[in-house]
């Protein structure tokens, strides 16, 4: 007979669970891979990614984000990429143009992709809904340091999830932190969701918040939750999966 009485207990406090959030209509699209190197080969792999970049960047393509893994997940590096929508990333004349600079480049696109297959010992990669393109370039292009958290939502929760997201950016901006860029899947890999934080370096990373106890406390609530020292505990109540990682850009 307690059961009824757990799940009333369970059900009093904490912050309301949020309505779904309307997802842009437009949205601008980025892929994200993620690269584990083979053992041995990781600075021959960066080197092939920044050769096959600069092709990239000689048809004026946006730069991308490319950072490599400092402490966290198992991974080495993250390639983040604008690509604007599917349509344009998988478009022929685009691939033509893309041939045609990597052959001037001394290697076809498919040599590009044979060259690095032995020194990748994992990958995987999704598209997601992003920022506007001139908001990330202008972050990334401050920025040398982030924190990169990759979410699996449990079945039904994905909106209440990004809305927590959301609601801690509000947080994070009201004690004079960084908010984070937020990140939607779209297609490929399984992770509903990445959230990546910007910073100078990692002293700006760690530099604690000048708010007091009590304005940090009226910032969450003000966010919609119970309390400062609720935020991560209220997180927990919509994910299936959680990972983390701390990045340098790669110069």
């Amino acid at each position: 007979m307690m059961l009824p009485f757990l799940v009333a207990l369970l059900s009093l406090g904490g912050a309301t669970e949020p309505a779904p959030t309307i997802q842009r209509e437009d949205p601008y699209l980025y892929r994200a891979v993620f690269v584990r190197a083979a053992p041995g080969r990781l600075l021959d792999l960066i080197d092939h990614l920044k050769r096959r970049l600069d092709v990239n960047r000689s048809l004026g393509e946006p730069e991308p984000l490319l950072a490599r893994h400092s402490q966290g997940d198992h991974w080495d590096l993250l390639l983040l990429e604008p690509v604007g929508s599917l349509p344009a990333f998988y478009a022929p004349d685009r691939r033509a143009r893309l041939d045609r600079a990597a052959s001037d480049a001394g290697m076809t696109t498919e040599e590009w992709s044979r060259r690095a297959d032995p020194m990748v010992a994992w990958r995987e990669e999704l598209f997601v809904a992003g920022p506007p393109l001139t908001e990330f370039q202008g972050r990334a292009r401050e920025t040398g340091f982030y924190h990169l958290e990759v979410f699996l939502a449990l079945a039904g929760k994905r909106d209440s999830l990004l809305s927590q997201r959301l609601m801690e950016n509000e947080y994070l901006a009201a004690i004079g932190r960084p908010q984070n860029l937020l990140f939607t899947r779209q297609a490929g890999a399984a992770w509903d969701l990445l959230t990546l934080g910007l910073y100078r370096d990692l002293q700006d990373y760690a530099e604690p918040t000048r708010a007091t106890s009590e304005e940090q406390r009226a910032a969450a609530v003000a966010a919609g939750f119970e309390s400062e020292n609720h935020i991560g505990s209220y997180l927990r109540r919509f994910l299936a999966g959680h990972h983390d990682t701390l990045l340098s850009r790669v110069p």
